[in-house]
This record gives structure tokens, sequence and C-alpha cells, in this order.
């Protein structure tokens, strides 16, 4: 299920400065449906305005769009799905806001959670995207019915691929989604019984899972 557009060129690759590589702490702060819905009509300034914070261009393009709506829609149908949904990732003491992170909704019959997360243009390759699949694991692992947590990839994405590595992530499938197409699925342990170990900052950064 598509969350965010496929990796564009960044910084290093097109020439423009150098990488840069310190890993970054996210918080997640709750972006509401009425700041869903100004996004959706491309209202960047009310969505802010709801948000109490700035937020980046890239959460009003069409893919992001596309997010909204469906999420929307899937909190209408069922209000408690609510609390799942998206977050927009902030960071340090002014709220600046690198991108958004979440899960698909609740956890199925299984307890399986799928996580999707997306890094704004300005801040790939700084280690946001790993610090928000961080906290999107410690998140899974602090709720009793979650007992697996999957995220689903593109096979070219290699940046993608590269994230979640050392996470403890393993391969159980492929599926084909409307959106992305073919997609590799992989699966970890929501509270493996082996302490995860903390993974190096990614020296390539991805836009986005999911």
């Amino acid at each position: 299920m598509r969350v965010g557009e496929h990796p564009l060129v960044t910084d290093e690759a097109d020439g423009r400065g150098p990488r840069r590589r310190s890993p970054k702490c996210v918080r997640f702060v709750e972006l509401s449906g009425g700041a869903m819905s100004a996004l959706l009509d491309g209202d960047l300034s009310e969505a802010g305005r709801l948000a109490g914070v700035s937020l980046p261009e890239c959460f009003v393009t069409g893919s992001a769009r596309w997010l909204w709506r469906f999420r929307l829609d899937q909190m209408a149908a069922d209000p408690g799905e609510a609390r799942w949904m998206v977050r927009y990732a902030v960071v340090g003491d002014q709220g600046l806001v690198v991108g958004h992170a979440g899960f698909h909704g609740p956890p199925d019959a299984a307890g399986m959670v799928e996580i999707g997360y997306s890094v704004a243009p300005g801040f790939r390759r700084q280690g946001y995207a790993r610090s928000s699949l961080t906290e999107l694991l410690r998140r899974a692992a602090a709720e009793p019915a979650v007992t697996t947590v999957r995220a689903t990839i593109s096979p070219g994405n290699v940046a993608s691929l590269a994230t979640i590595s050392g996470f403890g992530f393993v391969e159980v499938g492929e599926q084909w989604d409307e959106e992305d197409g073919r997609e590799v699925v992989f699966d970890v342990p929501a509270r493996p019984t082996v302490r995860r170990r903390t993974p190096p900052p990614c020296d390539c950064e991805e836009l986005s899972v999911g």
C-alpha cells in the first residue's frame, strides 16, 4: 500500500553537497482529521494552522493527498482506528516537521500491523527514516494486541531495503499493490526474544516505505 512517493535523487547523488548521516530522534504528533481534510484540499496553510506547526510542501503532493483521502475514509468507517493512523514526525524544540509515519490500521486477527513512514525531501539522508522506524517498532511493542510488524517494499527500492536492515525483518513473501506494483513482504516479531541490535546510521535513506 502506497504511503508516499518513490525515492528521489538527493544531495550527494546530484552533486549539490555532502551527505549528512547523523541520526536524529523523532517524536510523533497526531495529524487530525481536520488537518488531513485541509491537506486533501491542497490548503497547506490551513492544515498547518490546525496542526499548530508548519507542514512541508510534500504533504500536498498527489501521492500524499491520496494517503489523506484513504486515511479519512478509514476513520469515517471506524473512528476507533484514528489512533493507529498518521502522525507527523517532529524534531527539536521548535517542532520542525521532517515527515510523517504511522500504521496502516489496527492489528489484524493475527496481531499484525503494517508500518509506513515518509521523510520530507529536505531531510533525507539524515537518519530520520531509521529514527521513525525505531519509534514505530517501540510503539508496536507497547501494544499487547500486536504480535508482528510488517513492512512492504518494492524490490527495486534499494534505499528502503537498506533502512530496514539490522532491525530483524525477515522476508516472508510477495504481494501486488494496486499503487506500487510488486512488493516484497517483511515481518519482524513485535517483541523479539533476542534484543535487537541498534543499527548504525543508514548511508542511503529513502523517502518512504509502506
